[in-house]
């Protein structure tokens, strides 16, 4: 397939020039930021909290947010496609982690561009839509799972300092019921399909919905499979990437000389992330409020919180951001030159068999 085809498949989101305009305006919404920082009335507290950080405490949240996109090629790799080579994996998965912070799509736009070059690579598409739901499910899971696991310590009492305990368990409670959801979504959707007759010619809402069903109900045990057989990688990769995240909240916390408790902090940084789900660019505005709001429900200094959260917001956007970006020139020139893109990822050109009605299909490596 030819450099030109390739790149006319490209969705029109993903082109360069897009692209460019997106990391603009980020650039611009960060710049008006700054100049409210440093101009705003009274906002004098803030400007002497941020100019009293400790260089040493930003330089360690760097570090640890270079650790967390080095997880999330781990765990991208190890549910796509284990026989990938490293290269093409890392330029994949940083290609979507700079498409999440350049798009304000909640996560989607990372994943509409995975989907675009891993179909370019010779994955079915069957493959990439129940990967893509098992993908989303472990990534989520860390953070899901963290808020359901801190709840019940601050309830069991191994953990103290928790100043709003109804937000800390009404949290925790919709964790754990959205997580039982999602694990009996397979077998709600398996008995919608079973009394569902399909017709002899399907119109194309009605196939899309069929996909989207097909995807949810195999992409979850393809998930809790994964669990099973590569537990190294999938668990590594998805705590790695949010527990490395959070250490960079937790560094520039320190770089400004305030210590939340862990059990806080962990809580406040996993709810808190929820802001991120607003269309913002750059989640700007949404995960610095989210973030400042439940710290401030917490009962932590709103100063220091608001310092430490704007210097690892900017950590955590511009260094996938810009790793991001260049690793997506590198993608396209990849899909560009290479003789045979449809053969990089093997055995996955071909679709995958149906599981049977009642048991999750097997998965292919």
């Amino acid at each position: 397939m030819s450099a030109t085809t390739a790149t006319q498949r490209m969705p029109d989101e993903f082109s360069p020039r897009h692209w460019r305009r997106r990391l603009l305006q980020i650039a611009g919404v960060v710049a008006i930021v700054v100049v409210v920082v440093v101009l705003g009335p009274g906002l004098g507290k803030l400007r002497d909290q941020l100019g009293d950080a400790t260089p040493g405490w930003v330089a360690a949240g760097v570090g640890f947010e270079l650790l967390s996109v080095a997880a999330f090629v781990v765990i991208f790799r190890a549910v796509f496609c284990a026989h990938m080579s490293w290269r093409l994996s890392y330029e994949i998965a940083m290609s979507e982690q700079a498409a999440n912070s350049v798009l304000p799509a909640s996560g989607a736009g990372g994943l509409a561009l995975g989907a675009w070059a891993l179909r370019r690579g010779g994955m079915s598409t069957e493959h990439i839509g129940r990967r893509s739901v098992a993908f989303f499910f472990l990534t989520s899971l860390a953070n899901v799972g963290g808020v359901i696991v801190f709840a019940l310590l601050f309830l069991a009492g191994v953990l103290d300092g928790d100043r709003d305990p109804a937000l800390t368990y009404v949290f925790g409670a919709a964790a754990l019921l959205a997580t039982l959801f999602v694990l009996a979504l397979p077998r709600l959707l398996r008995g919608r399909d079973q009394q569902r007759a399909a017709g002899p010619r399907e119109g194309r809402r009605a196939a899309v919905l069929r996909f989207v069903r097909v995807s949810l109900g195999q992409g979850i045990p393809d998930a809790l499979s994964l669990v099973r057989r590569r537990p190294v990688p999938v668990l590594a990769g998805s705590i790695g990437t949010m527990a490395f995240d959070l250490a960079v909240l937790g560094a520039t916390f320190d770089a400004f000389g305030h210590n939340p408790p862990f059990g806080v902090l962990v809580l406040g940084y996993l709810i808190g992330q929820l802001g991120g789900n607003i269309p913002l660019p750059g989640g700007i505005g949404g995960i610095d409020g989210g973030l400042i709001g439940v710290f401030a429900l917490y009962h932590q200094p709103l100063t220091q919180t608001a310092a430490a959260v704007l210097v690892y917001h900017a950590i955590s956007l511009w260094i996938p951001a810009l790793l991001g970006s260049v690793a997506f020139v590198q993608l396209r020139n990849t899909l560009r030159h290479e003789v045979q893109p449809e053969a990089m990822c093997g055995e996955l050109a071909e679709p995958l068999t149906e599981a049977p009605t009642g048991t999750p299909a097997q998965a292919h490596a």
